[in-house]
């Protein structure tokens, strides 16, 4: 079967369809655009983590070395989305936001040792995310290890919140 003829059957096959089932398949590939659109633009919700009086509290015994966590805190009628990473034996907590691109609401990624800002695409070494260059780094937290658990202060997120997300 030669082009010209696998042209003309495939045109046979589309005039085949009424043009309401045209229509409607359109209409439907709008909404299903829309949703995806709109899910890509959002800050994903992760892991909640625990509240015990006015710090957050999260368990830090699995925690692999350079390998973040992500948590979702809910603050305010706001989410307050973090990260948290043990470098060199060291544990540091991170919001999931920039400075240059916290309104986007984006967050950042994890891949090969590095963290990306999923608005721009700036990447940041994990062993180098706390020297914060330039506008678009994450954002130190304030927190602290006790025990097997890391804290961070409530308050610290609520201000956030405010500052942040809101």
């Amino acid at each position: 079967m030669g082009i010209s003829t696998r042209f003309i059957s495939a045109e046979k096959s589309i005039g085949a369809f009424p043009a309401h089932d045209v229509k409607s398949c359109a209409g439907v590939l709008v909404v299903i655009s829309f949703f995806c659109i709109a899910a890509c633009t959002r800050q994903p919700l992760y892991s909640d983590p625990v509240l015990k009086g006015s710090v957050v509290s999260v368990h830090i015994s699995g925690l692999r070395d350079s390998v973040p966590q992500f948590y979702s805190y809910h603050a305010l009628g706001h989410t307050v989305s973090f990260f948290i990473i043990k470098i060199d034996g060291r544990v540091l907590s991170f919001l999931d936001a920039c400075m240059k691109c916290h309104p986007k609401k984006r967050g950042f990624r994890f891949d090969s040792g590095s963290v990306i800002c999923k608005a721009c695409d700036e990447r940041f070494p994990v062993s180098e995310i706390e020297k914060g260059f330039g506008s678009c780094y994450p954002i130190k937290l304030e927190g602290q290890v006790h025990g097997e658990e890391y804290h961070i202060p409530a308050p610290v997120l609520e201000d956030i919140a405010k500052k942040y997300f809101s």
